[in-house]
């Protein structure tokens, strides 16, 4: 998921109200200029009105006014310093503020909730998603004993979502635990029947709660989640601290050419090989296997994506 629609939050000023749903309207028939203009008028009477300088950011971008859609950017993020639109992600990817910032936790539980009631159908049938299968092949092929039925006592879902990874490792872990930023997907994960425990919170803090409470897991999977934080060093960090002595880490990301993490045209994160070498060794983990793979795609073509799996280092 990429994109979400406009978020209303009122102004406080009915006719202000009423003048961002018409402009709206005009944007929804195609009447850009009309819309942009409405939305002038309106954050003018209610200068403080976000959503309302969302919208015209988008609006203008839309019209190839980047200048105008900076401002107008600037002026959301100022009016909304949690950021549920995500005004500081536009502002990156117009290059026009620091080149990764850090998604906002309001802005990611907007875009889950919203998308929740279709997100499966959404990702599998529009876009193709195959990250589940593609990380179940990998850990099964890990270089475990052959020999030794592929089981684990517990396992951990981070960004669980709407269950399909937990759908797909059901069978092999005792004990299935999944975690997630979203109400609304927790909801339909908790619909499906699949965990023994579901926990709607932050990620980086439901982590340190574990640790602190002395959990570990035999398998960590992070399938489409890694794509929505720009630095992974803290949070897989994190995940080290939680495995147990023999315990693996599987993850997809979409990658990139060159180095480090960089924020792409879709307001996603690509994270690239060399990269994830650096910050896996950082938290004490070995990699068993890297391998090219295309997790999903967008608007028809394939995304260039790695499957990752990796383990405790047993000489740290």
């Amino acid at each position: 998921m990429s994109e979400t629609g406009p978020l209303f939050v009122s102004s406080g000023d009915l006719l202000a109200d009423r003048r961002y749903e018409w402009a709206l309207d005009h944007a929804a028939r195609g009447d850009l200029t009309g819309a942009a203009d409405i939305l002038a008028q309106t954050v003018e009477r209610v200068p403080a009105f976000a959503a309302a300088w969302f919208t015209l950011g988008a609006v203008r971008d839309r019209l190839g006014d980047r200048k105008g859609a900076i401002s107008a950017f600037e002026r959301a993020r100022d009016a909304d310093p949690q950021d549920h639109h995500g005004a500081r992600l536009q502002l990156a990817r117009l290059r026009a503020s620091e080149a990764n910032p850090p998604m906002s936790e309001s802005y990611v539980r907007r875009l889950f909730d919203q998308y929740a009631a279709r997100y499966d159908a959404a990702l599998t049938e529009r876009l193709a998603y195959r990250g589940p299968s593609l990380l179940r092949t990998a850990v099964e092929t890990a270089g475990r004993p052959t020999a030794r039925p592929l089981r684990f006592a517990a396992m951990l879902d981070l960004g669980c979502g709407t269950g399909l990874a937990g759908a797909a490792f059901r069978d092999i872990a005792e004990l299935l635990v999944g975690v997630d930023l979203s109400p609304a997907m927790i909801a339909q994960a908790t619909a499906k029947h699949i965990y023994d425990r579901l926990i709607v919170a932050d990620l980086a803090e439901f982590l340190s709660a574990e640790a602190r409470s002395g959990a570990h897991y035999g398998l960590v999977v992070a399938a489409d989640v890694f794509v929505y934080i720009n630095d992974l060093g803290p949070i897989i960090a994190a995940i080290a601290r939680l495995l147990q002595p023999d315990g693996l880490l599987t993850f997809t990301v979409e990658t990139h050419s060159g180095d480090g993490s960089k924020l792409l045209p879709t307001l996603r994160y690509a994270h690239a090989e060399p990269y994830l070498r650096r910050t896996l060794k950082d938290a004490g983990l070995v990699v068993h296997s890297i391998s090219q793979a295309t997790v999903r795609s967008e608007k028809g073509a394939p995304v260039d994506g790695l499957i990752v799996v990796a383990g405790l280092d047993p000489a740290a």
